[in-house]
C-alpha cells in the first residue's frame, strides 16, 4: 500500500507547489491523477519516487518511509531516458546488477520478451522506434518488480495509434505481478481506460479536488455510453477543479 499523510511541498522561492496531500492507494490498484498545469502532479510522483523530500508530511509503502530513490518504486518517464552507449539488453538489466549473471539474463529475456522486443536484446537505443523505446522503458522498470510503479506521461509524446496499443500493453503486463500503478496524465480518455480510480487535482498549491471512482471492468469500450458518460463527468470534474476558489471543499466523490 502508498500511504501519504499530509504531504506538502514550498520552494526557496515561496512557491508552494502541493499542499496537505492524504492519500491511500492500495496494493494492485491503478491511480490516474489529472489536472491542470501546474497543480503540482509531477511534483507528486516525484517525492513519492523519493527524488525530492516533502517539506512537511510522510509518505510509506508498505509501512516503508520513502525519503530516496528505493528499490520498491520504479518510475517511466515521457521520453523513455535510455542510455545510448547500452544496449536494450543492458539497458533493461541496469537495475539488476547484485543478480547472478545467469538470473540477470534470463529476467532481461524474459521482460523483452513481455513487451515484444524478444529479438531486439543487442540493437542500440538509437535503433528504435518511439514505441519501442518507451517499451523497453517499461521493461525495466518492470524487471525490477517494484511494488509500487510511477508513470509521467509515459506516452503523450507518441502517436495516437501507438499511445493506444502502449496502454492496452501497460494493463497486460500489470497483470502479470499487479504492482500499484501511480499514473499522472493529460489524456482523459488514458486515464478513463486505466485506472481504478481517477484523481482531480487543482493548483495554488496543488490539492485534491476530488476523486472518481470507476467501476466498469476492464477492458473498457472506448465507444460505450457508460465510457462516454465517465469522459463527460470527469470533464466535468476538471472544469469545477480550475474555477476552484481558496476555502471550498472537495467536490463529492463520482462512480461510474
Amino acid at each position: 500500500m502508498l500511504e501519504l499523510h499530509a504531504v506538502s511541498k514550498s520552494y526557496a522561492n515561496g512557491t508552494r507547489a502541493l499542499a496537505d496531500i492524504s492519500l491511500s492507494v492500495d496494493a494492485g490498484e491503478i491511480l490516474a491523477i489529472v489536472g491542470g498545469s501546474g497543480c503540482g502532479k509531477s511534483t507528486l510522483l516525484r517525492l513519492v519516487a523519493g527524488l525530492d523530500v516533502p517539506t512537511r508530511g510522510t509518505i510509506r509503502v508498505d509501512g516503508q518511509a520513502i525519503a530516496s530513490p528505493h528499490e520498491a518504486v520504479g518510475l517511466v518517464f515521457q521520453e523513455p531516458r535510455l542510455l545510448p552507449w547500452l544496449t536494450v539488453a543492458r539497458n533493461v538489466g541496469f537495475g539488476l546488477t547484485a543478480l547472478p549473471p545467469a538470473e540477470r539474463a534470463a529476467r532481461v529475456d524474459a521482460a523483452l520478451a513481455r513487451v515484444g522486443l524478444a529479438d531486439y536484446g543487442e540493437r542500440w537505443p538509437r535503433e528504435l522506434s518511439g514505441g519501442q523505446a518507451q517499451r523497453v522503458a517499461l521493461a525495466r522498470a518492470l524487471v525490477t518488480r517494484p511494488r509500487v510503479l510511477l508513470l509521467d506521461e509515459p506516452f503523450s509524446a507518441l502517436d495516437a495509434f501507438t499511445r493506444v496499443d502502449l496502454q492496452d500493453h501497460l494493463l497486460d503486463l500489470w497483470a502479470d505481478t499487479r504492482p500499484t500503478l501511480v499514473l499522472v496524465t493529460h489524456d482523459v480518455e488514458e486515464a478513463l481506460v486505466l485506472a481504478d480510480r481517477v484523481m482531480v487535482m487543482r493548483a495554488h498549491p496543488g490539492r485534491i479536488a476530488g476523486v472518481m471512482q470507476l467501476d466498469t471492468p476492464r477492458p473498457r469500450d472506448r465507444q460505450s455510453g457508460t465510457f462516454d458518460r465517465a469522459k463527460r463527468q470527469l470533464l466535468a470534474d476538471l472544469g469545477r477543479a480550475n474555477t476552484w476558489r481558496p476555502g471550498e471543499e472537495a467536490f463529492p466523490t463520482a462512480a461510474i
